[in-house]
This record gives structure tokens, sequence and C-alpha cells, in this order.
């Protein structure tokens, strides 16, 4: 089995992943991560996906997959954006989703999109015969914020987010039901292929 780092401390974020890439990268054993966390400090969720899995490779020496996600609302210029998982300046959940929530409080337009950035990082072999590469891929998930939580599934702002096409929140959908659509599965699934032919 070919070792790939998930560039995370976020158990919740490590099964999944291991579930999206189960059947897509089997030949893959995804592993834990257990290093010192980078400054996230790009502009895009590209920039700060990448900072991560370049992180974590240099601190293994093994390729490593990382990602970054969050929720844009329109009405608000896009925000949160990259500043989804800090946006209220707390890291806690619900306190993001609380100042999402007032700042949407009367808005006519409540349409908005999570979007997820996966990136893979190959370091080059110590011999220099094999150079590193690097991979970016990306998914979106558009929808609307609700007025109101609603479900208890999920985790970050799935519990005020309703999925374009569908009558319930993303914390109502089953792990399967999320993981065929979310923003993540369409990123991860994009880069799925690069992933499994490390195993080559």
């Amino acid at each position: 089995m070919t070792r790939v780092v998930i560039a995370t401390h976020n158990q919740g974020k490590v099964a999944e992943l291991r579930l999206l890439l189960a059947e897509t990268a089997p030949g893959v054993e995804l592993v834990a991560y257990d290093g010192p966390e980078p400054i996230e400090d790009g502009e895009t969720f590209a920039a700060n996906a990448l900072i991560k899995a370049r992180a974590a490779a240099a601190h293994t020496g093994l390729p490593s997959l990382a990602d970054d996600s969050g929720i844009s609302a329109h009405a608000l210029g896009g925000r949160p954006g990259i500043h989804s998982a800090r946006y209220a300046g707390t890291r806690d959940e619900d306190d993001n989703i609380d100042l999402l929530l007032t700042e949407l409080s009367g808005a006519a337009d409540r349409s908005a999109h999570f979007s997820c950035a996966a990136a893979l990082v190959v370091p080059a072999s110590a011999d220099g015969r094999v150079p590193g590469r690097e991979v970016v891929e990306q998914g979106e998930w558009p929808g609307e914020v609700l007025e109101a939580r609603v479900g208890t599934g999920g985790h970050g702002y799935d519990p005020v987010f309703r999925p374009e096409g569908e009558t319930r929140s993303a914390a109502e959908l089953t792990t399967g039901e999320k993981n065929a659509v979310s923003h993540r599965a369409r990123a991860f699934r994009a880069i799925a292929p690069h992933v499994a032919a490390l195993a080559d």
C-alpha cells in the first residue's frame, strides 16, 4: 500500500476523506497528519490547500493531501469565503453561524455556495530521479443560507445551508447523500485519479 498523508488534525475530515477515496484509490493508505499546522495566509482556497499539503509533505516526506473549503454568501460579496472557519474570530462553529445569520438578516438574496479546493503534493525522490509535483482540483455546491439552523448532522455551516434542489439542510443529509454531491466530494473525486496513480 502506498501511504498518503491527510494534512489535517480534524479526525472527522480524515474519516470523511477515507470514505470518499476508498473506492477510487484502493491501493492507497490514508494516514493522519501529526505535524505542526502551517499559517494559512493564502488569498484563495487553492492557495491555502497547497500551503497545508506542502507543509505535510515537507514534514513527513510522503505524498500529502489537503483541502480548504468554505461558504460564500452572494449578498455579502462572497464572505465569509476563505475566512469561514474563523469568521467570528473564535473558530467556534456556532459563533460563525450566528454571525452569518446576523449579517444576512433581512437579505432578499440568500443564495450561497460551498467551495472546496483539494491539493495533492508529491515530494521529489531523494535521488532527484522522480520530480515532485502538485495538483489542485476544485468543487462547488450551490444552494442558499437558511434563516435558522435545521438538523443536527454534518459540521460547520451545514445546519444553515440548503443545497440547490433539496428540501433539507445539509445537516439533514445522510453521510452517503452528502458524499455524493458535496463540494468536497466533487473536488476529491476530481483528484482521486492522481492519488490512485501513486499506487501504480
